[in-house]
């Protein structure tokens, strides 16, 4: 198998789909591809895919073998890091549609200028875009 017949999902477990489809429908600033009981989907440039699946869906599909995982408490669980032509714009769009802020858009030290915040269900959400090199 070649990774040219790849193309990324990224599920994140959510409580209230409706809610986290609201929100990234606001956020992103763009209609899901999919929504229907149990999953919501939205396209990301590169043909990558952002799906939300309520944590009950999970569990059900899963069942028994989540059984004794770890879980994270009292911190987030994942981050979606997304590099996008304005991220100023994305960021207050996302404050707009409810997130929690945690960093504003600034210059970071891997060459990215980057700004954090929290959705809904506690996710990390970040907007970023490439810092111009040099100089």
């Amino acid at each position: 198998m070649t990774t040219e017949l790849w193309r990324a999902h990224f599920i994140l477990y959510v409580l209230e789909q409706g809610r986290s489809r609201a929100f990234y429908e606001a956020a992103l600033g763009i209609a899901p591809s999919l929504d229907v009981p149990g999953m919501t989907e939205f396209p990301l440039p590169g043909g990558a895919v952002l799906g939300l699946m309520p944590e009950a869906g999970i569990r059900r599909l899963l069942g028994a073998a989540l059984e004794g995982l770890p879980s994270v408490k009292g911190g987030p669980r994942a981050e979606l890091y997304l590099v996008v032509e304005e991220p100023e714009t994305a960021y207050a769009r996302a404050l707009c549609a409810g997130a929690r802020p945690l960093s504003p858009v600034a210059p970071r030290d891997w060459g990215h200028a980057a700004g954090y915040c929290l959705d809904p269900d506690g996710h990390v959400v970040a907007f970023a875009r490439e810092l111009a090199r040099g100089g």
